[in-house]
Protein backbone atom coordinates (compact mmCIF):
# COMPACT_ATOMS: atom_id res chain seq x y z
CA UNK A 1 0.00 0.00 0.00
CA UNK A 2 1.38 3.45 -1.15
CA UNK A 3 1.92 5.83 2.42
CA UNK A 4 3.02 9.49 1.99
CA UNK A 5 3.03 11.13 4.98
CA UNK A 6 3.59 15.31 4.36
CA UNK A 7 5.10 17.08 7.50
CA UNK A 8 6.65 20.31 8.42
CA UNK A 9 3.89 22.89 7.16
CA UNK A 10 2.81 26.33 9.29
CA UNK A 11 2.22 29.73 9.94
CA UNK A 12 5.27 31.33 9.00
CA UNK A 13 5.19 35.08 8.37
CA UNK A 14 5.79 36.70 4.46
CA UNK A 15 8.99 36.73 3.54
CA UNK A 16 10.14 33.52 6.05
CA UNK A 17 11.06 29.80 5.26
CA UNK A 18 9.40 26.40 5.77
CA UNK A 19 10.33 22.92 4.79
CA UNK A 20 8.64 20.59 4.30
CA UNK A 21 9.27 16.31 3.97
CA UNK A 22 7.31 13.60 2.88
CA UNK A 23 7.90 10.29 4.44
CA UNK A 24 7.16 7.82 1.43
CA UNK A 25 6.40 3.42 1.95
CA UNK A 26 4.84 1.21 -0.13
CA UNK A 27 6.42 1.44 -3.67
CA UNK A 28 10.19 1.49 -4.94
CA UNK A 29 10.93 5.31 -3.97
CA UNK A 30 14.05 5.73 -5.09
CA UNK A 31 12.48 4.48 -9.14
CA UNK A 32 9.82 6.51 -9.14
CA UNK A 33 9.55 10.48 -10.40
CA UNK A 34 7.69 12.62 -7.51
CA UNK A 35 6.29 15.63 -7.29
CA UNK A 36 4.82 18.49 -5.02
CA UNK A 37 0.99 19.92 -5.30
CA UNK A 38 -0.55 22.29 -3.77
CA UNK A 39 -4.30 23.25 -3.21
CA UNK A 40 -5.25 27.08 -2.22
CA UNK A 41 -8.66 27.68 -0.68
CA UNK A 42 -10.94 27.72 -2.76
CA UNK A 43 -9.07 26.35 -5.87
CA UNK A 44 -7.63 22.79 -7.83
CA UNK A 45 -4.86 21.28 -7.48
CA UNK A 46 -2.09 22.91 -8.88
CA UNK A 47 1.83 21.45 -9.78
CA UNK A 48 4.22 23.46 -8.20
CA UNK A 49 7.88 21.12 -8.53
CA UNK A 50 8.90 17.52 -9.80
CA UNK A 51 12.04 15.96 -9.06
CA UNK A 52 12.94 12.68 -11.21
CA UNK A 53 14.04 9.59 -9.43
CA UNK A 54 17.58 9.90 -9.48
CA UNK A 55 16.98 13.50 -8.29
CA UNK A 56 19.63 14.87 -10.57
CA UNK A 57 16.94 17.03 -12.72
CA UNK A 58 13.99 19.06 -11.28
CA UNK A 59 11.37 21.63 -12.45
CA UNK A 60 9.28 24.29 -10.97
CA UNK A 61 5.75 25.98 -11.91
CA UNK A 62 7.31 29.78 -12.68
CA UNK A 63 5.55 31.43 -9.28
CA UNK A 64 8.19 29.51 -7.16
CA UNK A 65 11.36 29.53 -9.57
CA UNK A 66 14.11 30.89 -7.34
CA UNK A 67 12.23 30.53 -3.87
CA UNK A 68 11.60 26.87 -3.72
CA UNK A 69 13.90 23.81 -4.05
CA UNK A 70 13.13 20.22 -4.15
CA UNK A 71 15.45 17.34 -2.97
CA UNK A 72 14.69 13.33 -2.04
CA UNK A 73 17.14 11.05 0.01
CA UNK A 74 16.46 8.03 -1.62
CA UNK A 75 18.62 6.01 1.23
CA UNK A 76 15.32 7.38 3.37
CA UNK A 77 12.66 7.34 1.20
CA UNK A 78 11.77 11.22 1.64
CA UNK A 79 10.88 14.06 -0.69
CA UNK A 80 11.59 17.45 0.87
CA UNK A 81 10.67 21.16 -0.24
CA UNK A 82 12.38 24.12 0.95
CA UNK A 83 9.95 27.11 0.20
CA UNK A 84 12.12 30.60 0.85
CA UNK A 85 10.76 33.83 0.39
CA UNK A 86 7.11 32.96 1.05
CA UNK A 87 4.29 35.47 -0.30
CA UNK A 88 0.42 35.01 0.97
CA UNK A 89 -0.31 33.58 -2.48
CA UNK A 90 1.35 30.58 -1.52
CA UNK A 91 -0.76 29.78 1.35
CA UNK A 92 -1.87 26.30 0.61
CA UNK A 93 -2.41 22.50 1.65
CA UNK A 94 1.15 21.07 0.04
CA UNK A 95 1.27 17.58 -0.82
CA UNK A 96 3.46 15.09 -2.31
CA UNK A 97 2.61 12.57 -4.75
CA UNK A 98 3.82 10.07 -7.30
CA UNK A 99 3.84 11.63 -11.08
CA UNK A 100 4.99 14.33 -12.67
CA UNK A 101 3.36 17.60 -13.92
CA UNK A 102 1.65 15.71 -17.18
CA UNK A 103 -0.20 13.38 -14.43
CA UNK A 104 -0.05 12.52 -10.67
CA UNK A 105 -1.84 10.18 -7.69
CA UNK A 106 -4.23 11.02 -6.10
CA UNK A 107 -2.99 12.73 -3.28
CA UNK A 108 -3.19 12.05 0.24
CA UNK A 109 -3.57 14.74 3.67
CA UNK A 110 -1.21 16.96 3.34
CA UNK A 111 0.01 19.28 5.15
CA UNK A 112 -0.90 23.12 5.71
CA UNK A 113 1.16 26.31 4.33
CA UNK A 114 -0.27 29.37 5.98
CA UNK A 115 1.86 32.87 4.83
CA UNK A 116 0.10 35.84 6.67
CA UNK A 117 1.54 38.65 8.99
Amino acid sequence: EVQLVESGGGLVQPGGSLRLSCAASGFPFSKIDMSWVRQAPGKGLEWVSTINSGGFSTTYTDSVKGRFTISRDNAKNTLYLQMNSLKPEDTAVYYCTLGTKAGWAPVGQGTQVTVSS
